[in-house]
């Protein structure tokens, strides 16, 4: 990780859950980081949960990571004030409860969409150009899903727009790979799909979760993702997928 250190790394839906745990970890190891999300003060308030020599080192941005605008503004402010991206670290994402053949779900349909995919390709399009005019090099993370490889059969839940933008991910990191390398960047790109994951959301639905059996913690996700940034510079892991010991569904 020392190549990495007091270098700004972005991540998206910063305040809880997975985000929360990523912001920190990453501060700990020693990188400026800048969240982005609505609750820009649940994301100063992480500065309380991290070693001392770590809380100078976590800042916030209120962006609402469906409007292009506010992360276009978002990442200019970051490289004003803290310096150009070298990690970004896409993680906001939602499951709006809804049927894809439902009638009158149109927000709910568009939300997803545009949270879980079109956020990741405003996002990233800024920070790959940040990357790109100050070395060539960096790291891309997409927190994907195992939703994104198959279809779990969660028969007392609706999130069925979900795992078809989660697929998009998955499908975007090739892409991605695709064009970092054929721009002449040693950018690296880097999909991690956990399987169900301790969060707001999943609090929320899991009396309808039923067949979901074991679960991880935000922490386990984050220790995934220091590991894919701490490897050498010709060193890229693609995929990291993540499920919790005893899983029968997820």
């Amino acid at each position: 990780m020392e190549r990495w250190a007091n270098r700004v790394a972005v991540v998206t839906g910063a305040s809880a859950g997975i985000g929360a745990a990523i912001v920190q970890k990453l501060a700990e190891n020693g990188m400026v980081v800048v969240g982005l999300a609505r609750r820009k003060e649940k994301i100063e308030s992480l500065r309380d949960e991290v070693k001392p020599e770590a809380r100078d080192r976590i800042h916030g941005i209120e962006c609402d990571i469906t409007v292009e605008q506010q992360i276009i503004d978002a990442f200019k402010e970051v490289e004003k004030t803290y310096g150009p991206v070298a990690v970004l670290v896409n993680n906001a994402g939602t499951g709006r409860e809804t049927k894809l053949v439902k009638e009158g779900n149109t927000e709910d349909i568009l939300v997803t969409l545009n949270t879980n995919v079109l956020g990741i390709v405003y996002s990233t399009r800024e920070a790959f150009r940040s990357m790109k005019e100050n070395g060539g090099d960096g790291h891309v993370f997409l927190i994907n899903s195992v939703a994104g490889h198959n279809v779990p059969y969660l028969p007392n839940t609706n999130i069925n727009m979900y795992a078809p933008t989660k697929y998009a991910v998955t499908a975007m990191t090739e892409v991605y790979r695709q064009e970092f390398l054929s721009l002449e960047t040693k950018i690296k790109v880097t999909s991690i799909s956990p399987g169900v994951t301790e969060s707001e959301g999943i609090k929320k639905h899991r009396h309808k979760m039923r067949e979901v059996t074991a679960m991880l913690q935000p922490e386990d996700i984050a220790d995934g993702l220091i590991y894919c940034l701490g490897t050498p510079p010709h060193v890229q892991v693609h995929e990291l997928t993540i499920k919790p010991v005893g899983a029968t569904v997820w």
